[in-house]
This record gives C-alpha cells, sequence and structure tokens, in this order.
C-alpha cells in the first residue's frame, strides 16, 4: 500500500464558523489551527497544504479561565531598541478581543510557509456578524 499524496487540484476547500461565544479561547484557536491545517480530514497530508477556510465569531464573548485574565500577557518586539512592547490580556480581550484569538491561532500553526498559507484563511470578528455568508459556512461544533 503506497501514501496517499495529495494533488492540489484534487483539494476541496469548505468554510467552517465557530462560535466562540462562552468558550476558552485556547480551546476554539486550538480547534481552529486544526481545521486550517486540514487534519480534520481523512486526505491530510503534513506536506500539504489541504486545509479549510475558518471563520470565528463573538470573540468579545471568549472566556479565558482561572487568573489568565490578570496574570497573562503578550508580548511583541517592534525591531526598534528598546522596543520591547507588553500588554495585559485583560485590556486586550476588552479592547481587541479579535486580535487576541489570532494570535493564539498563529501561535498554534507551524513555523513555515504553510502555516503562513493556512493563516491567511482564518477571518475573526469580535461580533455575531461576518462578511462571509456568501460562501456559505457550515457550523462546527466543538
Amino acid at each position: 500500500m503506497s501514501t496517499y499524496m495529495p494533488k492540489a487540484n484534487d483539494i476541496e476547500r469548505k468554510w467552517y464558523i465557530i462560535d466562540a461565544d462562552g468558550q476558552p479561547l485556547g480551546r476554539v484557536a486550538a480547534k481552529a489551527a486544526h481545521i486550517l491545517k486540514g487534519k480534520h480530514k481523512p486526505t491530510y497530508a503534513p506536506h500539504a497544504d489541504c486545509g479549510d477556510h475558518v471563520i470565528i465569531i463573538n470573540t468579545d464573548k471568549a472566556i479565558l479561565t482561572g487568573k489568565k485574565l490578570d496574570q497573562k500577557t503578550y508580548k511583541w518586539h517592534t525591531g526598534w531598541i528598546g522596543g520591547l512592547k507588553e500588554i495585559k490580556y485583560s485590556k486586550l480581550m476588552a479592547e481587541q478581543s479579535d486580535r487576541a484569538m489570532t494570535i493564539a491561532v498563529n501561535g498554534m500553526l507551524p513555523n513555515n510557509s504553510l502555516g503562513r498559507k493556512a493563516a491567511t484563511r482564518l477571518r475573526v470578528y469580535k461580533g455575531a456578524e461576518h462578511n462571509n455568508a456568501a460562501q456559505k459556512p457550515e457550523k462546527y461544533e466543538l
């Protein structure tokens, strides 16, 4: 028996919608990364880009368990001298919950060209409305 090699023409991409209302941020991000990479398909291959599109809605209603809201911080560097920036998740979730979800999903994708390509198929919205109704996304249950 030979190993299955998916071809670029054979890959069919579907659209899934995940509702983050009342769900932990990390669990939603892990499931989104799973779908973006294509691991939910029987035709998955680690070397091929066979993932689907993901829409995450209601990120402002996602929760962080334990004391993460007060203790967890997101740090990044601007590239300039002394450019280390830091923001607490309490402020990040209050002002930019969609950015917090995007950061979490990107951290769960591989750091290579496949991960960068998968990240372009992610759409994140703060509220319940989204602009991708024409794609007829299917609701994905966690």
